[in-house]
């Protein structure tokens, strides 16, 4: 996992583009210099919880400067999931208030204002950059629906974070929807068409 260090690198990644609630959470990372470090920084998906809970201490005590943005429910039922992924890591970007010399996206979709910027598919199993981005991002959300399980603890947030799982669509179809489920999403939506 190796990607050239050139001036401020920043690395992009989103978390949450399959869930059935919650928002989408992106996260922008901006490195000067790697410095030396414990653990393997990895795509998000292929790390515990434990895990990724220590690489986001040390990401967060090492970046040059670190980025958040956040799509709600709302947003990605007007505009789609695409769009309002691509709206989160913009943002993100933008709330690191640094406009850097290289910018590495996972996937294949950049984002407006930086034609430049070079987008890696599963960028955060191929680099670095992209993969503390990735890890940003799925620790910031795994939090935010952390805290949604506490006002709606039916659907079990804590444990599915808002993905369809068995469990979930029980859930679902037992309790009906909570303010934060995306009404267009084909598990939400097919429940609502038969009521």
């Amino acid at each position: 996992m190796h990607c050239r260090l050139k001036g401020l690198v920043a690395g992009i990644d989103e978390a949450g583009r399959g869930p059935l609630a919650g928002p989408v959470v992106s996260s922008c990372v901006i490195w000067k210099d790697i410095p030396e470090h414990k653990g393997e920084i990895n795509d998000s998906k292929l790390l515990s919880e434990g895990q990724r809970e220590g690489l986001f201490k040390w990401i967060i005590g090492h970046a040059y400067s670190i980025g958040i943005g956040i799509a709600d429910h709302e947003e990605i039922e007007r505009m789609n999931i695409l769009k309002a992924s691509l709206l989160s890591m913009e943002r993100a970007l933008k709330n690191t208030r640094i406009n850097p010399d290289l910018l590495l996206i996972d996937g294949n979709h950049g984002i407006e204002g930086f034609p430049d910027a070079k987008t890696i598919i599963k960028g955060d199993r191929k680099c670095f950059f992209i993969a503390c981005a990735s890890i940003i991002a799925k620790v910031t959300r795994d939090r935010i629906m952390n805290a949604y399980h506490n006002l709606y603890p039916v659907y079990n947030f804590k444990k599915n974070k808002g993905y369809p799982t068995k469990d979930h669509r029980t859930a679902i179809e037992q309790y009906g929807i909570s303010p934060i489920h995306r009404k267009t999403f084909k598990g939400v939506r097919e429940y609502l068409d038969r009521c």
